[in-house]
């Protein structure tokens, strides 16, 4: 059964928690664009008497005292980010900047009609935001510290004014599996390179084409990068090499993946060449698509590769020597899972995904991104990523660095979180680390001493416009949050 009503989340339970994240789906607020969000929820919190802080990065904190019972009790920091990523199918014309999300609901999941839900980390944010309107709920002082531009390079936690915090206790809650606790995260560094190619006008006669590498299903470079998920951009190198080494053709133009973190869906590249080359290299993209569809069966079994006309005009391509190194570099970057944890089995210990790709015009722009649960192996796996792009006498940067969290399950915040979780659940736990960039790490940096968990409902694909969030999971979380609260 599926509703589709304008707002269908508003008939959900619990009320408190969902009629918030329906105003945050209301008030657009991809990375970049958190100023419109930030204000209602400042003058929000003033119509119910609540004091505001604004730091200078653009951070947000909400201060409520203690309910009458609780006073005395330690301060507790509810932590988020207010940011989204946004990500939408290639028939969408929705406008992140200025349109709202439109949600479904559909066999016990809340999902956007063909974007990115928001859910990460809009249902935790509404978390907060329902603790913070209650009169109802038991709990200590409360500090809501509300993040910008967690999803493109944390630099909200990063630049986070030291000082302002007094809680010691911090319950972060952008986590994306009920019945799990976090008390580790994967470090990161995002690896820029980029390169001007000098470029001449192609052959007049040379007809050209569009490959196109799409129907893949994306998905977080963390979470999902042990999934054996496709990348476009993997896949397209793959088949560029393939042709470099079989056909004739210029290169012109690369457009492959959005972001840094997540797994590239789609990827185009603009080939031109001579008529006498056509039946080579459709012969070659055939194979390359039937190879492909083996190798991601069962797991990206949509994938597609199409070669069609494209406009000739004004193709400006790169020489026959920067192609072939082009090509060759793309070929070469290292891409997946690099090692598992030893002493966590299952887990992913170090990657690096192959997010960006772009030739427009001979400008060459890549962006890849660098995860351990080790500093040292995220400078090491970055250091060979940034070592094929200087072979190809690319200029590297290294941007957005940031601490792991190293775990401690010794905490006497974790024992009461799994405690709790056993008497309202009737499960155990599972304490975990994720291979992600939380900003607990950088927070706990900064607030030495701070004891932090992660938890949080059921969210699926995030970063991909097939995320979608568990509706019964959020009635868990938001019981765990009440309890946990009343009894720190």
């Amino acid at each position: 059964m599926q509703a589709t009503d304008s707002k269908p989340m508003l008939a959900l339970q619990p009320t408190e928690i969902w009629s918030q994240f329906q105003k945050l789906c209301d008030t657009p607020r991809p990375s970049f664009h958190e100023a419109q969000i930030r204000q209602q929820l400042i003058d929000w919190a003033h119509e119910l008497g609540l004091s505001t802080y604004l730091d200078p990065c653009g951070n947000l904190l909400i201060k409520k005292p203690a309910t009458q019972s609780m006073q005395g009790r330690p301060t507790v920091v509810l932590q988020g980010h207010l940011d989204m990523v946004p990500q939408k199918t290639a028939d969408s014309n929705h406008d992140f900047v200025t349109d709202p999300i439109k949600t479904v609901i559909e066999d016990g999941w809340v999902t956007a009609v063909g974007t990115t839900l928001g859910a990460d980390n809009g249902i935790g944010v509404a978390a907060a935001l329902a603790v913070l309107a209650s009169t109802d709920i038991e709990h200590g002082p409360i500090e809501a510290l509300f993040t910008i531009e967690e999803e493109t390079s944390l630099r909200g936690a990063s630049e986070l004014e030291t000082g302002i915090l007094a809680g010691k206790i911090l319950l972060n809650l952008d986590s994306e599996d009920r019945g799990d606790v976090y008390i580790g995260c994967a470090g990161g560094v995002d690896i820029n390179g980029e390169k001007q190619y000098p470029i001449s006008k192609g052959n007049a006669e040379h007809a050209t084409y569009q490959l196109k590498v799409t129907g893949l299903r994306g998905g977080h470079s963390g979470l999902d990068i042990h999934k054996g998920i496709a990348s476009a951009n993997v896949i397209l190198a793959r088949i560029l090499y393939l042709l470099n080494q079989q056909s004739t053709f210029s290169l012109s133009y690369i457009e492959g993946g959005t972001l840094r973190n997540a797994i590239a869906r789609e990827a185009i590249a603009k080939l031109s060449f001579a008529s006498t080359e056509k039946e080579g290299i459709e012969a070659c993209v055939q194979t390359a698509l039937a190879l492909n569809k083996e190798e991601f069966k069962g797991v990206d079994d949509f994938l597609e590769i199409t070669l069609t006309a494209a406009d000739n005009a004004d193709v400006n391509i790169i020489s026959e020597k920067d192609q072939s190194e082009l090509i060759n570099l793309l070929n070469a970057l290292p891409h997946g899972v690099e090692s598992i944890s030893r002493e966590l089995p299952g887990v992913t210990h170090t990657s690096i995904n192959f997010g960006v790709v772009t030739l427009k015009q001979g400008q060459l722009q890549l962006c890849l991104l660098a995860r351990s649960l080790q500093d040292s192996k995220t400078a090491a796996i970055a250091d060979k990523a940034a070592a094929c792009l200087a072979l190809a006498g690319i200029k590297v940067r290294f941007e957005n660095d940031y601490p792991g969290w190293l775990p401690d399950p010794s905490t006497g915040l974790l024992k009461q979180f799994l405690d709790i979780h056993r008497e309202e659940m009737g499960f155990d736990a599972k304490v975990k680390v994720i291979h992600a960039g939380l900003e607990c790490g950088i927070i706990g940096a900064k607030y030495p001493g701070m004891e932090m968990v992660s938890f949080g409902p059921n969210i699926r694909g995030a970063h991909s416009p097939a995320e979608r969030l568990e509706i019964s999971s959020v009635n868990d979380f938001w019981r765990l949050l009440v309890k946990l609260l009343a009894s720190l």
